[in-house]
């Protein structure tokens, strides 16, 4: 089972994480326990796909590795959390049982549920234990938030309409069709939105 309700003022460790045997998600931040119900909306799992087949293709028999959720990210003993989509480019953090310590990416794709989580206690997270790159996508407004790390710092994030392209920081190489992740329509009518948009996008 998982964290009682009489116990919100404890600070849980990944040990008393791994006990929970019920059908419910939950992630740890600063040892606050954060149910992760209810499931995904299908139109999440749909662009979660997408995503991880973009990425994954790419970085077939590359020494970086992508893992969906539900797979455990464990900063310490009292962070330990399930991006939708990872990226460790360092195989001494992949264990058989979860990733130890920060991966190269971290994507994750905002739900009502779990939005202010994610811009927020997460983005404080992915900081301080170094997360070179933080991506959030938006299926409501069809947007791309991006946040790298500089000087231990994230700044201003970038910010990506549906119908641009993203080139990676962690992968330099791969350039993302966000209308194929978002799975829009790329016509003409898009571009006449935006005059100025520059041609090599098109």
């Amino acid at each position: 089972m998982g964290p009682l309700a009489e116990d919100s003022e404890r600070r849980f460790t990944y040990a008393e994480y791994c006990t929970w045997d019920d059908d419910q998600r939950w992630e740890l931040i600063g040892g606050v326990p954060y149910n992760m119900t209810p499931a995904p909306t299908t139109r999440h799992q749909r662009i979660l796909g997408n995503l991880h087949l973009l990425i994954s293709s790419y970085l077939s028999g590359k020494i970086c590795t992508p893992f969906l959720s539900p797979t455990d990210v464990v900063f310490d003993d009292h962070n330990v959390v399930q991006p939708d989509l990872l990226v460790v480019c360092d195989p001494g953090k992949v264990t058989e049982a979860n990733i130890q310590g920060a991966p190269d990416l971290i994507i994750e794709i905002l739900s009502p549920a779990t939005g202010r989580k994610d811009r927020r206690e997460k983005k404080a997270l992915y900081e301080r234990f170094g997360v070179r790159e933080y991506i959030v996508l938006d299926p409501l407004n069809e947007t791309v938030e991006r946040l790298t790390l500089a000087d231990g710092r994230y700044g201003q994030p970038d910010v990506f309409g549906w119908d641009e392209t993203m080139k990676l920081v962690v992968l330099p190489e791969l350039e993302l069709k966000l209308w194929e992740v978002f799975e829009k329509e790329k016509t003409e009518a898009a571009y006449e939105r935006y005059p100025g948009y520059p041609t090599e996008n098109r």
